[in-house]
């Protein structure tokens, strides 16, 4: 499964070529965008951090799971880390299968799981100048090698 982190903007053109497949009806790809607010507060940029290797592992994890659980022709997906603007792709999910219900539902799964259990952080900084790491992955839900780390 195509996992990958980059600290580059994300091409979600070249994305979407990668996931056609013949036998698709459905090619669906999610991009999450940096919004310009946060609990009430106006936010002017975020920084996502990452122990990358172990996050690479997991999301190829969520990526063979979503493929067990849907008939997936193709998934891949793309975290950025460093900071981005507002209206910046901060991850981007890309899912083909034969019918538009199994990509969104899968989508939907890698989406969540991805921001459960992949040790990604993510610090918001606020228009009036203040910042802060916002809750995300849990250490208890990231895995290495079969086991839970704590």
């Amino acid at each position: 499964m195509p996992v990958s982190i980059t600290r580059e903007p994300i091409d979600l053109t070249a994305l979407r070529q990668r996931a056609l497949h013949p036998q698709a009806g459905a090619v669906l790809i999610f991009c999450g965008d940096i919004r310009n607010h946060s609990d009430n507060q106006s936010v002017d940029k975020l920084e996502y951090e990452s122990h990358e290797s172990m996050a690479l592992n997991q999301m190829d994890q969520v990526a063979e799971e979503a493929s067990q659980k849907w008939p997936i022709h193709y998934v891949e997906i793309i975290h950025r880390l460093g900071i981005m603007e507002v209206m910046e792709c901060s991850i981007a999910i890309a899912v083909s299968t034969s019918h538009r219900a199994d990509a969104y539902e899968a989508s939907r799964f890698i989406i969540d799981t991805v921001k459960r259990s992949v040790p990604i952080w993510k610090k918001e900084f606020f228009s009036d100048g203040k910042a802060s790491w916002s809750e995300g992955c849990e250490a208890g839900s990231v895995k290495e090698n079969g086991n839970t780390l704590t």
